[in-house]
């Protein structure tokens, strides 16, 4: 009795450990898959966007313009690439992945163009969580308030009228959500800033930055 007992234990433990294994290599594998595909919308949204920023017919190689791009001040976890926009040899405008940290319901993902006069050329929200009907207002399929960046720049951190009108600034803030729209105003103002802080290596033409990076390893 004792023997059929122990035996039916092993049976039953080893069926509740090949059981947890499987279930362990399903969960591993749906989140490879997750990540993976938010990974490609994210590219997707990024590619989209990029050419809402700066138009095709000023730069259509923008895409393959890249250069290195590690900027924690803009709320950055990681090194990242940012874009430049060339004509006729010259970088008209730089596209810098930028993080609103206080958004809402979390963190508001952004591309932000900067023309070489430091005003902005363009916003977008790559992703975000905010509230649907209120928030959710920062996309441009939703209203047009991004497009109230173009073409203003922020004088430097202690520039009072870069802020959302109820804090006595020029933007205008979202019925009910004054959160959202504040958070990608200052987030936006950051972008500024740090161009004008990095202006030379931002503007120098992404062939030519791998050139002197190569120099100066040797």
């Amino acid at each position: 009795m004792n023997t059929e007992m122990f035996a039916a234990l092993r049976r039953s433990t080893l069926g509740i450990a090949v059981f947890a294994v499987v279930t362990a290599g399903v969960i591993a594998v749906t989140q490879v898959a997750t990540s993976e595909r938010i990974a490609d919308n994210i590219a997707q949204a990024e590619a989209r966007a990029l050419y809402e920023i700066v138009p095709r017919s000023v730069d259509d190689q923008l895409h393959e313009h890249r250069i290195p791009f590690d900027a924690p001040e803009l709320d950055l976890a990681q090194p990242r690439e940012a874009w430049q926009a060339i004509v006729d040899g010259e970088v008209k405008t730089v596209i810098m992945p930028v993080v609103a940290p206080d958004g809402y319901s979390g963190d508001i993902h952004l591309l932000v163009g900067i023309n070489s006069d430091a005003t902005v050329a363009g916003v977008r929200v790559l992703s975000h969580k905010e509230t649907p009907g209120l928030g959710d207002k920062i996309e441009p399929s939703k209203s047009n308030w991004l497009e109230g960046f173009v073409g203003k720049t922020q004088s430097g951190p202690g520039d009072d009228s870069w802020a959302v009108q109820k804090d006595g600034g020029q933007f205008d803030q979202f019925t009910g959500a004054t959160i959202t729209p504040r958070a990608v105003v200052n987030a936006t103002g950051r972008a500024i800033q740090y161009f004008r802080a990095h202006k030379a290596r931002l503007l120098t033409p992404a062939t030519e930055s791998a050139g002197q990076e190569g120099s100066n390893a040797s």
